[in-house]
């Protein structure tokens, strides 16, 4: 049979959570197995940024450079289901936030 690896993306925990077991309550309904949602490791990118904008640190009092740090986290879960053409079609039907991106893919 084959199996469907659901990649889900996103900034919010939560909403991945909401996603993923809407997923499941669904996959479960028609009757496949369903395995997961597995947590990968959150992806941070960290953005430095100075907050004068001549680069000289700040103007009176001495003092060094003032640096800012901008954090955004990216949250992944992974969902293997069996795949027939019903559970496909209901799953693409589930409406997902833009923040969220989601990749199906098959394998045997």
């Amino acid at each position: 049979m084959q199996k469907a690896r659901i990649k889900l993306t996103g900034r919010d925990p939560k909403q991945l959570d909401d996603i993923c077991s809407e997923i499941k309550d669904t996959a479960e309904k028609l009757g496949v197995a369903v395995s997961g949602p597995i947590p990968l490791p959150t992806k941070r990118i960290r953005i430095p940024v100075m907050k004068t904008p001549c680069g000289d640190g700040m103007h009176r009092g001495g003092g060094g450079k003032n640096w800012e740090k901008w954090e955004m986290r990216i949250h992944k879960r992974v969902l293997d289901i069996g795949a027939n053409e019903r559970v496909l079609r209901q799953i693409t039907r589930i409406p997902i936030p833009r923040d969220v991106n989601i990749e199906i893919e098959l394998t045997d």
